[in-house]
């Protein structure tokens, strides 16, 4: 049976089609919070995982390629010269598309979208807001022992997280409490939220994410 998430993950693709319509052309080059890429290298990996599909992940990686993150990137150089519309159409065209790391599934995907939005919102000082429940899964994913995504940062501090906006928590350790996205940004490995968030736990999770 599909997993209901999977339409979730397609609307929000739309969703971020819809805000990345209204950037003005300088705007795209941007360092995003995501350190290895622009915008519109951000959005040219979002693209990249879909549309190149299973087939091409699978002969990226036995090319020789190396790493995940060093096969992330790769597809994502295959797109990075297009034009930004062309970017916007191909996002919007392959909203559907499942693909995601073995055994991650739609939680992946999920992660994937609602982090790389912050990560393209937030410099461009544009509202990256989303309802906090949308931050669930991808919570559930960051808080535990699954693989890093290319882009995530790993090994954080055993802390207990809370969400003050969510009704969610996880962990064990001195607490670290805020809202839903500035807990999943930062267990992300971004820190340009980390100071949304309180508790005791706080102090090591800066000491992490800034390092």
């Amino acid at each position: 049976m599909a997993d209901p998430l999977w339409s979730t993950v397609a609307t929000e693709r739309r969703e971020l089609a819809d805000l990345l319509d209204g950037l003005a052309p300088e705007q795209w080059p941007t360092p995003s919070l995501c350190a290895a890429w622009t915008v519109q290298g951000v959005v040219a990996h979002l693209v990249s995982v879909q549309a190149s599909g299973v087939l091409g992940l699978v002969r990226a990686a036995v090319g020789g390629v190396g790493s995940p993150s060093a096969v992330i990137e790769y597809l994502a150089d295959q797109y990075v010269e297009r034009e930004p519309a062309e970017l916007v159409a191909l996002l919007r065209e392959h909203a559907e598309g499942r693909v995601a790391p073995p055994g991650m599934g739609a939680r992946a995907a999920m992660t994937e979208v609602m982090v790389h939005r912050v990560d393209i919102a937030f410099p461009l000082g544009l509202p990256a807001e989303r309802p906090a429940e949308l931050w669930r899964p991808v919570l559930e994913l960051l808080s535990g022992r699954a693989p890093r995504l290319g882009t995530m940062l790993g090994g954080h501090p055993d802390t207990t997280w809370v969400a003050t906006d969510l009704g969610w928590r996880s962990g064990t350790g001195p607490e670290v409490t805020g809202p839903a996205e500035a807990l999943a940004t930062v267990l992300a490995g971004r820190a340009a939220e980390v100071e949304r968030l309180a508790g005791p736990g706080t102090a090591a999770v800066r000491a992490w994410v800034t390092a």
